[in-house]
C-alpha cells in the first residue's frame, strides 16, 4: 500500500506547487508587461526492489508564457509599449542587465530614467540620464528627445536611445526580481528592428477567468489526492490487522 500513498503524496506536492504559481499569476494580473508562469511536472519511474510500476510526480522547471498582453492607451509621454517582439534593457538590483516589457517610465530626482519598479533604463552608454526639460519624447526606435527649459519647441534634441533587444525567449529565465536574463549569462545584442509605441502600456497576459477556474480545479485535485492518502492509510491499517490475526 505504500506505493499508493507515495504516489498520492507526490501528486499533492505538485498540485500545491501549481497552485502557488497560479496564485502568483493572479496577484500580477494588473502588472504591466507581466508574463504568466507555467507549472510543469514530470513522471519519474522508480526502479529497484518492489513493484516495477512505481511512478511518481516530480515538479519540473517553471515555464513562462510569452504571449502578448493587451495594449492600453494612457496618453502619457513616458509610457511606452513594445510593438511585437522584444524587450527593454534595464539594470537590475544586482547591477546586471535584465529585460522587461513593463514600460511605465519616470525620471527620478537625480535625472535617471527608471521603470515603475525602480530599475534604471539602459541606453547605449549605460543608465540613461535626462537633463532638466520641459518636454520629453520617445521615438519608435527608442530615441529620447528633450526640449530644454526655457527654449522653444524648435530646440528639441536627441539625448540618448533606449537599448532594445530581442533575444530568443527559449534562452531566457526569470529571476526573483521579475526581470528576464539570458540563462547562460551575458548580454543580448541590441536589435534595431524592435519598435516602441509611445503613450501606450502593455498589460499582463494573465487571463483572470482562466486563472480562477484553474484555482478551483487545483483545489479539487488536492482534495482528491488527500482522500487517496487517507484511503491508502486505511487499507494499510486493515492489512496489518489481518496479518496480526493470521
Amino acid at each position: 500500500m505504500d506505493r499508493f500513498l507515495y504516489i498520492a503524496m507526490s501528486g499533492a506536492k505538485e498540485t500545491m506547487h501549481a497552485q502557488a504559481i497560479n496564485n502568483h499569476n493572479l496577484a500580477n494580473a494588473n502588472t504591466d508587461g507581466f508574463r504568466q508562469a507555467l507549472a510543469t511536472a514530470d513522471t519519474v519511474p522508480v526502479r529497484g526492489p518492489g513493484y516495477a510500476s512505481r511512478d511518481y510526480t516530480q515538479v519540473g522547471n517553471e515555464g513562462v508564457d510569452f504571449s502578448k498582453g493587451k495594449m492600453q492607451s494612457t496618453g502619457r509621454d513616458l509610457d511606452i509599449a513594445i510593438e511585437g517582439e522584444g524587450f527593454i534593457a534595464v539594470q537590475g538590483p544586482d547591477g546586471e542587465e535584465g529585460y522587461t516589457r513593463a514600460g511605465s517610465l519616470h525620471v527620478d530626482a537625480f535625472g535617471l530614467l527608471r521603470t515603475a519598479q525602480g530599475h534604471q533604463v539602459l541606453g547605449d552608454g549605460g543608465p540613461i540620464a535626462i537633463p532638466p526639460a520641459e518636454q520629453i519624447e520617445i521615438g519608435t526606435d527608442g530615441t529620447i528627445s528633450v526640449r530644454p527649459l526655457g527654449v522653444g519647441p524648435e530646440a528639441l534634441a536627441a539625448v540618448e536611445r533606449i537599448r532594445l533587444v530581442n533575444p530568443d525567449t527559449d534562452a531566457l529565465q526569470r529571476g526573483d526580481d521579475g526581470l528576464f536574463r539570458l540563462a547562460e549569462g551575458g548580454e543580448a545584442p541590441a536589435d534595431a528592428e524592435v519598435r516602441l509605441v509611445s503613450g501606450m502600456l502593455e498589460g499582463s497576459n494573465v487571463n483572470t477567468v482562466e486563472a480562477l477556474t484553474r484555482m478551483i480545479e487545483l483545489s479539487r485535485h488536492f482534495e482528491m489526492q488527500v482522500k487517496m492518502m487517507d484511503s491508502a492509510n486505511t487499507l494499510e491499517q486493515s492489512s496489518n490487522r489481518l496479518l496480526g490475526l493470521g
